[in-house]
């Protein structure tokens, strides 16, 4: 099993998002997806990306720009560096994704694709709308949803279950719940996990 926790918001978030699915269908295992707000965990646990934005390096910044485009380029994907509202508000638009849980995989997909190729701000419901109609979902019952107590507690409580496992960002990603990964750049460590794992239930 693996637990994808994830933001909309970041894009090495979208670069794993995108690769983990094939890595997963190789080994046949099941992903779980966990919709957090990573804000939510900066503002708890881990300022200190708020303050590499304010004071960036950088020689460190133009690296991690093409960094991020040697990944996109890598998995065929369009990830514009710094969209237009950076960062974003993704709260409305992670909560879609635990209220259409049994469509996560296309709803989050048209998300990513929307603010980080198309450079569409995400926290707006027109956006929002416009995403839903692309993956067939009401718009107005997705609003609606979105607004349920219900959904707001699951994504707190996502959030809260990453920090108390240890996470401190987005994607975080356990296998058999213990064994963590941070990022898209760790997903060969994921796979050579997965063939552990295979091989030792051979």
């Amino acid at each position: 099993m693996i637990e994808f926790f994830l933001d909309c918001s970041s894009p090495w978030t979208y670069l794993a998002f995108h690769n983990i699915q094939p890595l997963a269908k190789e080994f046949g295992a099941e992903i779980i997806w966990r919709p957090i707000l990573v804000g939510g965990i900066f503002n708890a646990i881990n300022p200190s990306v708020y303050a590499a934005r304010q004071h960036p390096v950088a020689a460190k910044d133009a690296y991690q720009k093409k960094d991020l485009a040697d990944w996109a380029r890598s998995a065929g994907l369009v990830i514009n560096a710094r969209p237009t509202v950076f960062p974003v508000n993704s709260v409305k638009a992670m909560r879609g994704c635990i209220f259409l849980a049994k469509d996560l995989v296309p709803f989050a997909r048209a998300v990513f694709e929307a603010y980080w190729s198309h450079d569409k701000d995400i926290s707006k419901d027109a956006v929002l709308a416009e995403v839903c109609k692309r993956v067939g979902v009401d718009p107005q019952k997705f609003l609606a949803g979105i607004s349920q107590q219900a959904i707001k507690d699951q994504l707190k409580a996502n959030t809260d279950e990453a920090m108390a496992r240890g996470g401190f960002g987005s994607p975080t990603i356990f296998i058999d719940r213990t064994d963590m990964y941070f990022g898209n750049d760790r997903l060969p460590l994921v796979r050579e996990a997965l063939a552990r794992r295979k091989a030792s239930a051979a």
